[in-house]
């Protein structure tokens, strides 16, 4: 696991974004696995910028995200359909992109389906990652053992109280939600994790100290070979 310790966010943000850049120009068609959240914006805003700069090219790449909340329209000013939509999608030029349908009427058949579409895409070239306050991937929060294969997840505590500021008004939060599992996660050639700010220092400290915690889902990022994690000052604890 090779580790990057950034300035501040913007700088984290920058380097990330030279990495994927990297990947799109050694390979045009490459299969992008995408995170939604605080923590990538950074990146798919200097992605953007550079495709409007005429530096970075989307046009044979396609892309699968790692989640979606359950149920969930498109429409829905939280659904992760429409955060991608706005602050990526609609900016650069994708051949293709797709998520987990948080409308699907049988969310098994949908998380099958998922899968086959990244087997018949040959698999994810570079899969971008975030990391929850309890050491969550994807929405793989923790538990005695992990799905390999994309599933119906019901959300933790922890995740919802972190989650409930973006559904306001008397909005009714989802508990649950379509992910990757490890397996899919795993079948990545490469894999970009992104952590930032002081919130993230002890599970960044738990990520680093030389064990496998099996209560923290992104330990077992440490068993895959070729994974980057990119963090700034401030989740590296100073």
């Amino acid at each position: 696991m090779k580790k990057i310790v950034c300035d501040n966010y913007n700088e984290m943000s920058r380097v990330a974004a030279d990495i994927v850049a990297r990947q799109l120009k050694e390979k045009p068609g490459t299969v992008l696995g995408l995170a939604t959240g605080s923590t990538p914006l950074g990146l798919y805003a200097e992605l953007a910028r550079r495709y409007n700069a005429g530096e970075v090219d989307f046009a044979r790449a396609q892309s699968f995200n790692l989640d979606e909340y359950y149920p969930i329209k498109r429409s829905h000013p939280q659904s992760y359909y429409r955060y991608m939509h706005e602050n990526l999608f609609s900016k650069v030029n994708f051949a293709a992109t797709r998520l987990p349908n948080g409308e699907a009427d049988d969310p098994a058949n949908e998380c099958a389906a998922y899968d086959a579409g990244i087997e018949a895409a040959g698999g994810i070239d570079l899969q971008v990652l975030g990391i929850g306050m309890n050491g969550h991937i994807g929405f793989n929060e923790p538990a005695e053992a992990y799905s390999m294969s994309t599933y119906l997840v019901e959300l933790t505590e922890s995740t919802l109280d972190a989650n409930s500021r973006f559904f306001t008004g008397g909005e009714a939060q989802p508990t649950s939600a379509l992910t990757m599992g490890f397996g899919s996660i795993f079948s990545a050639k490469s894999i970009l994790l992104l952590i930032n700010g002081a919130g993230k220092a002890p599970i960044v400290k738990r990520l680093f100290e030389g064990k496998i915690h099996t209560d923290v889902p992104a330990c077992l990022l440490l068993l895959h070979p070729n994974v980057t994690v990119i963090l700034d000052k401030e989740a590296a604890g100073g």
